[in-house]
């Protein structure tokens, strides 16, 4: 527990200085208009984000009380404890998808109805045919790997099956550009050369090695914009959403935002996110084993469910932890940008624009900011902007 506390800390600490942000106005951002639109969409999709996690709590706990004769099938189809408890994870990774389909169709439908994709339903089931594929798939290799390790180390699997979790963690982060990403978005060189130096010198001064520049295609999904860096050494390349370069944002709203995906890159944000969840998996794989042992074990294929189940109420009650994490980790890849582009009028204008053509709420509630929150609120960011501007 010492050892878990002391990684906490050291994960938790970021190089942003201590700043007293100034006071920014919603309404002196967007117009009020613009305001009441976006609260408007923002509420229905957080009742719409509550319905879905309900239903999958629901779903779980349903398969978690009939698991004896799922397990019974399992057992004639895999032919094996461990294949049985494959069989059932991919079984329920299945079920919960189709149960939340409706959820996230409607979701969908909410976005295009307020301009936010334009993407037809054969796209949108496409997409989340996929989704499901590398969901089962990761699953029902991680539901495996916890029965084979409680058969041969009994009760203390959990211990093990913390280093797998972050082994896990690792695999998934260095396939993400080279077999997930290219599932969802084809990647073109930058024609804007001149972008692309200025993108080349950023990372210079952030000390990071850009191998190339690309765009994506994100606009067959969305109309939000965004950019990101995928890959490690050689391999790694910023990727730009096409929704960034069709003429809605400058030049250096643009560098902007490049400059803070390269900050993550800088302070190693993906390496620690792995690191901090192969921490949360502790007492998360902690409390599986605990339930499950107290009906025999995880050995049992038909606990499966069960721990499916407690795996899901653990993610629920560490999101707050993740969201924490993930906003100290925002705001300083936000400071790092100010720092190398030394544009703070231009940090400013991008938040402003982000949130009109992202409906991004300036002003979430707090329920919302814990559950959900990944990011500083635009407002958070204006100020931070301001605070650097006056420095």
């Amino acid at each position: 527990m010492a050892g878990w506390a002391i990684a906490a800390w050291l994960l938790s600490r970021t190089h942003v200085p201590s700043l007293e942000l100034p006071p920014v106005e919603a309404g002196s951002l967007l117009p009020p208009e613009a305001l009441a639109r976006i609260e408007t969409f923002r509420d229905t999709g957080r009742w719409l984000w509550l319905a879905s996690a309900a239903i999958e709590l629901g779903v779980l706990a349903l398969l978690a009380s009939r698991a004896r004769p799922l397990a019974r099938l399992a057992r004639r189809l895999g032919r094996g404890r461990i294949r049985s408890g494959a069989l059932l994870g991919l079984g329920a990774a299945t079920c919960v998808w189709v149960a939340t389909l409706p959820v996230s169709g409607a979701n969908h439908w909410w976005r295009r109805r307020y301009g936010l994709s334009d993407q037809g339903i054969g796209g949108w089931l496409r997409d989340e045919a996929l989704s499901l594929v590398v969901l089962a798939f990761v699953v029902a290799l991680a539901v495996a790997g916890a029965v084979w390790l409680a058969g041969r180390l009994g009760r203390r699997w959990w211990i093990a099956g913390s280093a797998a979790a972050a082994t896990l963690g690792v695999a998934v982060a260095l396939a993400q550009p080279v077999a997930i990403e290219p599932l969802f978005h084809r990647l073109t060189p930058l024609a804007d050369r001149a972008l692309a130096a200025d993108v080349e010198e950023l990372g210079r001064r952030l000390g990071v090695a850009v191998g190339r520049v690309e765009v994506a295609d994100a606009s067959r999904r969305t109309t939000a914009a965004n950019a990101r860096v995928i890959g490690i050494g050689p391999s790694r390349t910023v990727v730009l959403h096409d929704t960034l370069l069709d003429g809605r944002f400058q030049r250096g709203e643009v560098l902007s935002v490049v400059a803070h995906e390269l900050a993550h890159v800088a302070r190693a944000h993906v390496w620690k996110a792995v690191a901090w969840f192969a921490l949360l998996a502790v007492p998360s794989l902690l409390a599986i084993a605990i339930v499950t042992e107290r009906r025999g074990g995880l050995r049992d294929p038909a606990l499966v469910p069960l721990a499916l189940l407690v795996a899901f109420a653990c993610f629920l009650a560490t999101l707050p932890v993740q969201n924490a994490v993930s906003r100290r980790y925002e705001a300083e890849a936000d400071w790092l940008a100010l720092t190398a582009t030394r544009d703070p009028e231009a940090a400013t204008a991008l938040a402003r624009r982000l949130a009109a053509t992202g409906l991004i709420d300036p002003t979430p509630p707090a329920w919302a900011r814990v559950l959900l929150g990944t990011h500083p609120t635009v407002l958070e960011r204006v100020g931070m902007a301001e605070a650097f501007a006056s420095r």
